[in-house]
């Protein structure tokens, strides 16, 4: 929503300034915007694989959605992971097996759609809950591992927008080179009147106006929301990590979920009762 807002700003106060003083029909030069936009297509096909190319184009519409990543979304984190963790306390590991490897059909997991349907974040939740229920672990081991897990996952989820801050670094060249073009026109029709050669010389500029508007007021600030997006996303898996080594050290659950919240930021942090208030609440439906 703010992208949006953030586009209409910088459109009105670019035409809108433009068009005290000058004709907005000079700005449009169809062959300017067909060539610019077909370089920066065809630079974003050469620089990415098809995997990043896929990724990019799924994950542009999902950061104008914006993250779901917040205080409701991590109570609900912490909630699921300590009925789990309480089970595990009251039952043994083994009574969360089939919760583990069938969560769409347990009655823990099926509390919590938002969760239930974010595929990375349960796939990650449920291998490091399997391997508690397969036997005794070295908790500095399975850390590492995680570290590592996390590491390759942010890494990839950062591609997409790493690859369109790419197109955006390169746009305002290839105003420059569709403004070049459009002078090297002018220099063939010198002949024409001093009227036609300034509109044809207008029109070239065009390209070098289009690149630097789109390259700063487009492209490089959905490349920061992509990526702001990828970073609030990852807090989920932190959040996962930190309560299931504390369960691992011998925490109670009350306990390792706490270890959970305090890595959360300010803005998304429940406080120490308002966490415990839901937890108690959910713990009786």
């Amino acid at each position: 929503m703010f992208l949006m807002i953030g586009y209409v700003v910088i459109l009105a106060s670019a035409l809108g300034t433009y068009a005290i003083h000058g004709n907005l029909l000079s700005l449009w030069v169809p062959t300017e915007y067909v060539a610019l936009i077909g370089l920066g297509i065809g630079s974003f096909i050469a620089s990415n694989s098809l995997v990043n190319i896929k990724a990019t184009i799924a994950a542009v519409p999902a950061a104008l959605k914006g993250s779901k990543a917040g205080k409701a979304y991590f109570i609900d984190i912490l909630a699921l992971l300590f009925e789990l963790l309480s089970k595990v306390r009251k039952e043994g590991l083994m009574s969360i097996e089939s919760d583990v490897e069938n969560p769409e059909g347990s009655a823990i997991f099926g509390k919590y759609p938002n969760i239930l349907s974010d595929h990375h974040l349960m796939e990650f939740t449920c291998d490091y809950l399997r391997m508690m229920v397969g036997g005794n672990m070295n908790t500095l081991e399975v850390e590492a591992l995680m570290d590592t897990e996390l590491e390759v996952h942010h890494h990839e989820a950062l591609h997409p927008s790493h690859a369109v801050a790419q197109v955006g670094d390169g746009t305002p060249a290839f105003g420059i080179v569709v403004a070049v073009m459009g002078v090297v026109n002018v220099m063939g029709s010198v002949g024409q009147p001093p009227p036609v050669l300034g509109k044809m010389i207008g029109g070239a500029l065009v390209g070098t106006f289009l690149g630097i508007l789109i390259s700063y007021g487009f492209v490089g600030p959905l490349a920061s929301l992509m990526a702001q997006k990828a970073e609030a996303d990852s807090v989920a898996f932190k959040l996962v990590k930190q309560v299931l080594l504390a369960s691992m050290q011998g925490y109670a659950p009350q306990i390792a979920v706490e270890f959970g919240r305090k890595i959360l930021g300010s803005h998304d942090r429940p406080g120490f009762l308002e966490l415990e208030q839901e937890l108690k609440a959910r713990k009786g439906k």
